[in-house]
């Protein structure tokens, strides 16, 4: 770093401290810890409220306001994560697998306290990448093209087998299917529609984070209404302890090297447009996985490197991220197109000028990073004991507010009615696949990583024919990527002494059992959509078959598999390790569901209760609104559930919750609610009844 970017840094870092420049940083973090902690709703939201409020600004407050907010939206999602199983955003699904887990053995401090430090560390780390590396990317950056990114994203399909623990055919399987369902919608290069259903709804495809949230956080709150427990039954003391948090920050430090590994593949990852930051935790806790020792067997059952690996990747990348969107105004995040925008209205034009004459200013972007990551951390310290008490709180307590944000993070996939029935079938789809162990995050992975490859496919055809598997970077990926697909079956191999005497492992014998109904609902939604894309145009259904296909050869071997395995051979690995007893005793790179100790005909019952609160929520938001249903939702679900609560305790919830909805919702963030019959009915409760 010459002294020209010295003289720059230490600019920037005196007029950051300006006392009003650090109010609004401040400010700002405190806005992106709400958001972050409130499911769904994310830091897009936010940072596009703010700026209209950065027009009389300076640009070192605007950015320090508006990355303060950005900077600490990861850092506020682990919160739901970790204490109920919800992801604040898409970026911290992976935090669940150990948070939770953690939570539920009465370890909450120490998981919140292990993510609130990895993320400081991560950001720090982030910011400083972008700092020291900003000027020697640039030119590294423009090389970049349609087949890197397209290898990137294949690399991260990989990580299928990783995150499918002992069930890989299942993972890839359930990832091709992910891939599947990304690719609803309209085509982009024939305009086929693909699986709409005839719905303009699906024209786009389905929204990210009502699949997210159905995925990962009804499947959680389902099983909690099953157990009707708190999440930590029994912990009340050690979830709440100072030596809790003392640990989880030790334990940060004890795995620092963890913690600069995935904070380097959060920043680089961040760093290249298009990739996205809802894979980017992934990617992380799948190296974790890989490199960490005795990883295979404790990840995904309360491994605090699983929570450090996750949280410190996720806050690194917005470090990265700011690269190309200062470099060549190419933004790396959705965030960051709107933070563009603060460019333009402050006169400050991406490219050169952030490297020469406004280089104070890029320095000042990286001091706000940095500052609003320690400030945000500190923050959650302050009240992480409260926080932590959730996790002791009765069911009935924790649900009807939980459940309510839910909707509305939801419904702000595209703001339609669709995204609620998407939540609600991801949810049903979500709770069966942990019931039976299948894994569920190769699922989500193929729904990130479907359109990019999708896309980036035809581009590198088009642009580079078939020239682009020989360029250097995309040939080494590939490799990478070829070898994490292929290893679960070279490790069985090689368990079993040879392929031919793992094959003597099978009998004529099937083993019939009923959650093999499952792969028959799989095979004929698939059988559906494949008969479907066969009619389409060349370009538009290649993909897809291809896709399905791959699905439906896992499928077939993993249930040959289940149903034929020798009983005396399942004690090994297996092929692809899909064995009955591997499945029930081994990990399965998802959440056990805390439900066994209940009889099957109970868990289907209060399930069917549970799903059936949902149906009444979405019924009573479509005759008299959200913010209507709200109070009667809360007083109703207190009331009626089996733990009845005391109206001292319903009323003020119903009331406290009704107006914090009504006040940032309606208010502050103006949600257009969808119409609603009574509001057409009754034009006295127009007013009370938001609509369109």
């Amino acid at each position: 770093m010459d002294v020209s970017m010295l003289d720059a840094a230490g600019k920037a870092f005196v007029l950051l401290f300006d006392p009003f420049r650090l109010m609004l940083l401040a400010l700002g973090c405190v806005m992106g810890l709400v958001l972050g902690i409130l499911p769904g709703i994310g830091g897009l939201a936010g940072t596009a409220l703010l700026l209209p409020f950065t027009f009389n600004m300076d640009p070192y407050a605007a950015m320090a306001l508006l990355l303060g907010l950005g900077a600490t939206t990861a850092t506020g999602d682990p919160i739901p994560a970790i204490l109920f199983g919800v992801p604040g955003g898409a970026g911290s699904a992976a935090t669940v697998l150990d948070g939770l887990p953690l939570a539920k053995r009465g370890e909450a401090s120490r998981a919140l306290s292990a993510a609130y430090m990895s993320s400081m560390m991560g950001g720090i780390f982030g910011a400083a990448l972008m700092a020291v590396l900003l000027p020697v990317l640039r030119p590294m950056m423009l090389y970049i093209g349609s087949p890197e990114l397209l290898a990137f994203a294949v690399l991260g399909i990989s990580m299928v087998a990783v995150l499918s623990g002992s069930a890989p055919l299942r993972g890839l399987a359930a990832g091709c299917i992910g891939l599947m369902i990304s690719m609803v919608g309209s085509d982009p290069q024939t305009g086929t529609l693909r699986w709409t259903l005839d719905s303009l709804y699906l024209w786009e495809g389905a929204p990210l984070v009502p699949i997210v949230l159905g995925l990962f956080a009804l499947p959680e709150l389902c099983d909690l209404a099953i157990s009707r427990t708190s999440i930590a039954p029994g912990s009340k003391q050690l979830s709440t302890s100072t030596a809790g948090m003392i640990q989880g920050a030790r334990d940060c430090f004890t795995h620092w090297w963890l913690v600069v590994r995935c904070s380097w593949l959060g920043a680089a990852l961040g760093a290249v447009p298009g990739i996205g930051g809802a894979i980017v935790d992934w990617l992380a806790y799948g190296h974790a996985l890989k490199t960490e020792k005795g990883a295979a067997s404790t990840f995904g059952r309360g491994d605090i490197r699983g929570v450090i690996a996750s949280e410190s990747s996720n806050n690194a990348k917005e470090g990265g991220a700011l690269i190309p969107t200062v470099a060549f105004g190419v933004p790396g995040s959705a965030g960051m197109a709107i933070l563009l925008g603060a460019f333009l209205i402050h006169g400050l034009v991406p490219g050169p000028d952030m490297l020469t004459k406004n280089l104070s200013v890029t320095y000042a972007m990286v001091w706000s990073v940095a500052l609003a990551n320690v400030l945000g951390a500190g923050l959650c310290y302050l009240f992480s004991s409260q926080f932590a008490r959730l996790a002791t709180l009765r069911y009935t307590l924790i649900l009807p507010a939980t459940l309510s944000i839910i909707y509305i993070g939801a419904f702000q996939g595209s703001r339609n009615w669709g995204d609620l029935y998407t939540l609600l079938a991801f949810g049903v789809l979500g709770w069966t696949m942990k019931m039976l162990k299948w894994p569920r995050p190769p699922l989500l992975l193929g729904c990130v990583l479907g359109e990019i490859v999708e896309r980036y496919l035809f581009i590198s055809i088009q642009r580079y024919g078939v020239d682009w598997f020989a360029r250097p970077i995309v040939v080494v990926i590939f490799a990478v990527a070829f070898v994490g697909l292929l290893r679960p079956f070279l490790q069985d191999v090689k368990i079993h002494g040879g392929l031919k005497r793992m094959l003597t492992d099978f009998q004529m014998k099937p083993n019939f059992k009923l959650d093999q109904l499952f792969y028959l609902f799989l095979f004929a939604v698939l059988g559906y959509m494949m008969l479907e894309a066969s009619t389409w145009n060349f370009s538009a259904k290649i993909v897809p078959m291809i896709v399905g296909s791959i699905a439906a050869v896992c499928m077939t071997i993993s249930l040959f598999n289940y149903m034929f395995r020798r009983p005396a051979a399942q004690v090994d690995v297996g092929l692809a390790g899909e064995t009955v007893h591997e499945i029930e005793s081994k990990i399965h790179m998802d959440l056990d569901s805390g439900t066994d100790d209940i009889p099957m005909p109970v868990i289907l019952r209060r399930a069917a209760v549970f799903f059936g609160w949902l149906i009444a929520f979405m019924a009573s938001m479509a005759t008299i609104g959200l913010i209507p249903t709200v109070p009667i939702f809360v007083i109703a679900f207190m009331r009626l559930e089996e733990t009845k609560e005391r109206w001292s305790l319903v009323i003020p919830q119903a009331v406290i919750l009704t107006i914090f909805v009504y006040i940032l919702f309606d208010q502050l963030l103006t949600i257009p609610w969808p119409p609603t019959l009574v509001g057409g009915w009754f034009p006295a409760l127009k007013g009370l009844i938001p609509s369109v």
